[in-house]
């Protein structure tokens, strides 16, 4: 079931800060129509540290109800705080989401130990499947590959997002769990090569803004066609690089609003609008990458 491109969909919003519910029935068509295989709803990517549960929830459900059971949607459940996301994952159970992805606490710095109370109280408070998420780029703290093979053993928890980059991380991994544990890559630059060995899908950024290259370079992949795969990577690579020179989302964010998908590029707090500069190279990339004409 999570398997190829899920995109890491961003929570479009109106210039007054609401969000734009329109927008993002527009977001998940889009997808729908150029075979994302799945998206992640309010992840890191969606702006989760900025919306109160009421509105995270209500995402979730709306991203549910507009994809009409033609994608699976994952809805992130992380928090730093393990009660918090219990009630999350609570919460959106019956949704009809097909799971969650849970990122490692951020600013806490949980030891391993600590990790692994996290993850298995918020597994075992949910009858739906859980995929870790591991960002140390972002939560400093870092899951190391026997505390991932520690909590592969419980039922709930059926893969791991490794956004690290480093595929010497994702073969440590593999050799410590069983070969029906899934591994996504969360490294847009990396993740071609991380499924030519032996990954499984992508959770990707870049998807936001050219979903038909990364469901095809990863139906390449999965079809052992890696030469395809690679190709198709290198027409897109700038874009894993370009949307990044700023804070995620705030580039993903106004290439939609510059593609017409979104009415807005709003960001809320702390996250402001990205520097004329950035704009410029973006649309420069994007142009050259073939997702804008």
């Amino acid at each position: 079931m999570f398997t190829g491109s899920f995109v890491a969909l961003i929570t479009p919003m109106y210039d007054n800060g609401e969000i734009d519910y329109p927008s993002l029935k527009t977001l998940v068509d889009f997808h729908i129509q150029n075979g994302s295989h799945g998206i992640v709803s309010v992840g890191t990517t969606g702006e989760s540290a900025t919306l109160p549960f009421s509105e995270h929830i209500e995402v979730v459900k709306r991203t549910v109800e507009y994809a009409q059971g033609k994608i699976p949607i994952i809805a992130g459940s992380g928090a730093n705080s393990t009660s918090e996301a219990i009630f999350l994952s609570e919460q959106m159970s019956g949704t009809g989401i097909k799971g969650f992805l849970s990122v490692v606490p951020y600013y806490n710095k949980p030891q391993q130990k600590g990790m692994v109370a996290h993850f298995t109280a918020i597994a075992d408070a949910t009858d739906l499947p859980v995929l870790l998420y591991n960002v140390p780029s972002r939560t400093v703290a870092d899951m190391l590959p026997e505390t991932v093979a520690e909590l592969a053993t419980h039922p709930k928890i059926v893969g791991l997002k490794d956004a690290t980059g480093d595929i010497m991380r994702l073969k440590s991994t593999q050799k410590l769990v069983s070969e029906d544990f899934l591994f996504l890559s969360g490294d847009d630059l990396t993740s071609c090569e991380f499924l030519a060995n032996g990954g499984h899908g992508v959770i990707s950024v870049t998807a936001n803004v050219a979903p038909k290259q990364m469901a095809d370079m990863c139906n390449a992949a999965l079809a052992k066609d890696f030469q395809l795969a690679e190709r198709i990577d290198k027409q897109i690579a700038d874009l894993h690089s370009a949307l990044f020179i700023e804070p995620n989302p705030v580039l993903p964010k106004w290439a939609l609003h510059k593609m017409g998908l979104t009415n807005s590029a709003f960001l809320r707090l702390p996250l402001v609008e990205s520097e004329l500069a950035s704009q410029n190279h973006i649309e420069q990339v994007m142009r050259s990458s073939g997702v804008l004409s």
